[in-house]
């Protein structure tokens, strides 16, 4: 029987780590709510849910953490906040320290205990010497790398979990990222003794980045859009917007404005105005899940004869877009779509201007996972297309070393609805996003033409590329790896090395794998994938000689099995039902056969 004071006598020696994670989180947590549920799931005896909270610890990821908010180890809170913040600011301290005081940025969102995280984060980062400039207020997550850069600051922090549920909350990083910094968290978790003490963020070394940065952010949108804006004619066209109870609204209205567009014509939903931790008007604040996100985002604009809707997610770094069609139906662009219509919009905008490089120093960039729209565009026209691997990290390294060597990078996106027009921000930018499309759309409906309309000449020009995207959800890890070993080995010692080689018995072929978790690329002379390799994550691409491009991935922030698919078809084949049944008939080939949900128990994507 163990004793500590103030509790009651547990039975924790039979395990002796358990029992050691214990007494250490009763030692340094400081919270009292969080102290207080570890402390009677101990005098209840429930180990099991002890093993669970404190045993397993969130993991680092490339972009940080995110998770459900709760006591433990393996949860948002306090003291994991505090050492994660201490073991990166060591971090930082060893790979950048060179004498000189460094800097961090250190944003929020509106969500539960955000600001709270924040100023743990802000302190943490003081005690090792650092100057911090933490916002006096919720800011858009693309504001962090834009202020990281433009103050010269060494590392950026955004508390937000974007559109993950409400009860959840994350801690995002901006440069640095490493692997190492796991290691540096695990070497600092007892905190120091004024971790704790928030009343720091009063010091002299913490300043407000918003009244520096956001004119400067502006005035960058406002020159990259001037020699747009004097094409505004008398159009009136009227946008709806929702920051889905998120960060965004101020920042887009100062966005939009900035690009010329009419304040007097933008409406903004009310009940999702302002920011909402608890989201009361959606089941999911992620626009990405389409209707259900933005119905009364519909419901507003029907009201009021506004044809084009944006809608930011919570924390502003993506941009859904809806637009009214003649039917009265609205019309949700999926990721790719948008991907199309703004590559092709920042491509003829860039060549009016004057100053533009020739289109051999110019490059748009997407995730392996998004559409090759933009790869069609620069094979027509002489710019350069560069794939990456998902996530806007790699895109935006890319992008850095582009700029650095004097080349022009117009355009990186990924179908999850995330753009970056320009490179202002080295990220994902939903604010700026957002004005680049209200300002594309003003003009094609001076030119008479509507969002949807371009979307088809575009097809009608480089050819129709059509996705479909979803998703199972699997909450057994062990399950997902079952499935993914399954696909390895469909057909042992066949000439894909185990893959499966068609669909619907070889009525669709498969030409080529892609396996980026166990480096094997058949396309390549020795079998190596040339994309970094990862592991700790699934992710295989297959082409079939219907010209179907079809990966299947894991999620690094959710329980889920993705697919992307995207049939190219050639310029001039207009019969855009036919292309959509031959690729939903291979989509749904593909989920019986090889992922089958049914002897896995996987959770289909629940419909609109």
């Amino acid at each position: 029987m163990v004793g500590t004071p103030g509790e009651k006598n547990v039975v924790l020696a039979e395990d002796p780590e358990l029992l050691t994670k214990f007494r250490k989180w009763m030692e340094w947590d400081q919270n009292e709510t969080t102290r207080q549920q570890i402390q009677e799931m101990a005098e209840l005896g429930q180990l099991d849910d002890l093993r669970k909270h404190l045993l397993k610890r969130l993991q680092f990821g490339t972009a940080g953490l995110r998770g459900r908010m709760g006591p433990g180890n393996n949860c948002m809170n306090d003291l994991v906040i505090i050492q994660t913040s201490q073991g990166l600011a060591s971090y930082v301290m060893k790979t950048c320290g060179n004498g000189n005081q460094l800097g961090a940025v250190v944003c929020y969102d509106g969500r539960h205990n955000s600001r709270r995280f924040a100023e743990l984060t802000t302190v943490a980062f003081l005690n090792q010497g650092f100057k911090v400039y933490l916002s006096s207020q919720l800011c858009p997550t693309p504001f962090v790398p834009f202020a990281v850069k433009y103050l010269k600051c060494n590392v950026g922090v955004m508390v937000t979990a974007s559109h993950n549920p409400k009860e959840d909350n994350g801690y995002k990083i901006i440069s640095p990222t490493d692997k190492e910094i796991q290691n540096s968290i695990m070497e600092n978790l007892e905190p120091v003794a004024t971790a704790w003490n928030t009343n720091l963020v009063s010091s002299k070394d913490v300043e407000d980045p918003l009244p520096t940065i956001e004119p400067v952010y502006y005035n960058i949108l406002a020159e990259v859009a001037g020699h747009i804006k004097s094409r505004h004619k008398s159009t009136k066209l009227r946008f709806t917007y929702t920051p889905m109870h998120g960060v965004g609204h101020r920042y887009v209205q100062d966005a939009l404005k900035s690009a010329g567009i009419d304040m007097e014509e933008l409406l903004v939903v009310p009940e999702q105005r302002d920011a909402d931790p608890d989201f009361p008007t959606v089941k999911f604040p992620n626009p990405e899940e389409g209707k259900s996100a933005l119905n009364l985002a519909m419901k507003l604009a029907d009201e009021n004869n506004s044809p084009i809707i944006l809608a930011n997610d919570p924390d502003a770094d993506r941009l859904a877009v809806a637009e009214k069609l003649p039917s009265g139906e609205w019309k949700i662009f999926n990721g790719n779509e948008l991907g199309a219509l703004i590559g092709w919009w920042c491509w003829v905008s860039y060549m009016e201007r004057p100053d533009h490089l020739d289109p051999s120093d110019c490059y748009m960039i997407a995730s392996t996972v998004s559409s090759k729209f933009l790869k069609t565009m620069a094979e027509a026209h002489g710019f350069n297309f560069i794939e990456t691997l998902t996530g806007f990290k790699w895109m935006g390294n890319i992008a850095d070393e582009l700029i650095a060597d004097g080349k022009a990078v117009l355009f990186a996106f990924e179908e999850a609805i995330g753009f970056m027009v320009g490179t202002a921000v080295l990220d994902k930018d939903g604010v700026s996003a957002a004005a680049f499309v209200a300002q594309m759309a003003t003009i094609l409906y001076e030119q008479g033409l509507t969002l949807n309309q371009q979307l088809q000449r575009l097809y009608d020009k480089y050819g129709y590329h059509v996705s479909h995207n979803s998703y199972y959800i699997c909450y057994e890890p062990s399950i997902i790896t079952k499935v993914f070993e399954n696909i390895r080995n469909f057909h042992p010692n066949n000439g894909l090395v185990g893959y499966p080689s068609g669909l619907m018995n070889n009525k669709y072929k498969v030409t080529a794998v892609r396996d980026l978790t166990t480096g094997y690329d058949s396309e390549q002379l020795d079998q190596k994938a040339t994309l970094p390799v990862s592991k700790s994550s699934q992710m295989i691409t297959f082409k079939l000689d219907s010209g179907l491009v079809l990966t299947l991935r894991t999620s690094g922030t959710e329980p889920k099995i993705k697919y992307y698919s995207e049939l190219r078809a050639t310029p001039g084949n207009n019969d855009r039902r036919a292309i959509e049944r031959n690729l939903n008939e291979m989509i749904n080939a593909m989920i019986n056969e090889w992922l089958l949900p049914e002897k896995w128990g996987l959770i289909q994507r629940s419909d609109d």
